[in-house]
Formats: C-alpha cells, sequence, structure tokens
C-alpha cells in the first residue's frame, strides 16, 4: 500500500512539473515571427528547415528519467521479496510432500521385513534429491546401529529427541543442519517430527 502511495505522489510531480514546463515555453515565444519581414515575401512560407526546428520532438528530462527510475525501484523493492518469500514457501511444501512419500515407503519396507531399512538405498530412494537439490536424510533410531546414534539424532529446542523410530528431513535453503533444532544451521531444516505427526519447518516445531 506505502509503495502504491509512493508511486501516485511521483506520478502527481512529473504532471506538475510537465505543466510547468509547458506554460514557460508558452511564455517563452515571441510574439512577432522575425521569418515574415513586410515587403514582397511578406507571405512566404518557412523553410523546411525552420518546420523541423518547431515541430520535432523533445527527449525525457533528466529529472523525469530519475523519478521513472525510483518508480521501478520501487515496484521492484516490493514485488521481488514477495517473488521469492512465494518461491521458497512452494520448495518447503514441495518437501514436505517427498517427505511423506518416502514415509510411506519406508513403512511399507519395515512392514514387509519386520524392520526398518538402514538406509535410504535399501527402499531405493538414494537418487531422490529435496528442491535444493540435495539428499533427503534419514538416520534408524529403532533397531538402529550408527555409530554415536544417540549424539546425531534429532532433537526439540529441550534436548529431548523427536522421533523414536526414525529421523527422516531435508537440510533447507542453507544446506546445513545440526541435531538440536534450535541451533543456527537447523531452523530452515524440513523435518519430519513426533513419528510422524509433524511435518515442516525446524523452528516452527
Amino acid at each position: 500500500m506505502k509503495g502504491a502511495v509512493i508511486i501516485l505522489k511521483q506520478i502527481q510531480l512529473v504532471t506538475c512539473l510537465n505543466a510547468i514546463s509547458a506554460k514557460k515555453e508558452t511564455m517563452s515565444e515571441p510574439l512577432f515571427n522575425p521569418r515574415f519581414q513586410p515587403g514582397a515575401e511578406q507571405f512566404k512560407p518557412a523553410n523546411s528547415d525552420d518546420r523541423w526546428r518547431r515541430t520535432r520532438f523533445y527527449g525525457f528530462t533528466l529529472l523525469e528519467l530519475l523519478i521513472v527510475l525510483a518508480i521501478i525501484a520501487t515496484l521492484a523493492a516490493i514485488a521481488i521479496p514477495s517473488y521469492m518469500s512465494s518461491r521458497n514457501k512452494a520448495k518447503i511444501a514441495m518437501a514436505i510432500s517427498e517427505i511423506k512419500l518416502i514415509e510411506k515407503a519406508i513403512l511399507e519396507f519395515c512392514s514387509e521385513n519386520g524392520q526398518l531399512p538402514n538406509s535410504l538405498n535399501d527402499i531405493g530412494m538414494t537418487q531422490v534429491s529435496d528442491p535444493w537439490d540435495r539428499p533427503y536424510q534419514y538416520l534408524r533410531i529403532n533397531g538402529g546401529t550408527t555409530p554415536g546414534l544417540e549424539g546425531i539424532r534429532r532433537r526439540d529446542k529441550n534436548a529431548n529427541p523427536v522421533n523414536s523410530d526414525f529421523d527422516l528431513y531435508s537440510m533447507g535453503k542453507d544446506g546445513e543442519s545440526v541435531a538440536q533444532f534450535t541451533g543456527k544451521k537447523a531452523r530452515d531444516d524440513i523435518v519430519r517430527a513426533n513419528n510422524g505427526r509433524f511435518y515442516g519447518l525446524a523452528e516452527k516445531h
């Protein structure tokens, strides 16, 4: 809304400047035209060069160009952040959808084999990339044998584990992560938590 008001004021300023400029040109127009002299050639028309000089069009002034650039900059300042925010939200929604699909494949594997897969390779999902073209992260917790498991499993703001079966997440836009959701590098992670009852940004868990 503020951007629209600024643009309207700038347009009004350009209109006023053009009106003042036109008024000055009208007032400076000579009352006596020297091209028409008394005598035999009193009504001789001006030559083509004179006519061209009087009818040629003038370009934009520097002030007008600066105002146009200011209007464009204002519109860009409004539109670009909105576009980037919408694009990031779309990627987050896509990551959540893909995490749910991977989760479904993991649970189907568990149903058929009586245990969770050790890696995404066991369910043929290693080639699936998140919206930022990085692989999804998976950690088997229930029955898992990964060294240092307790130190790398995902934890909430109170340092409590967020899953008891498995962790599954995208490292988000920055491509970095730490175990606890409150860590700076973990806030933009898109995570599965509470054993599949939460999906979304780690900072919103």
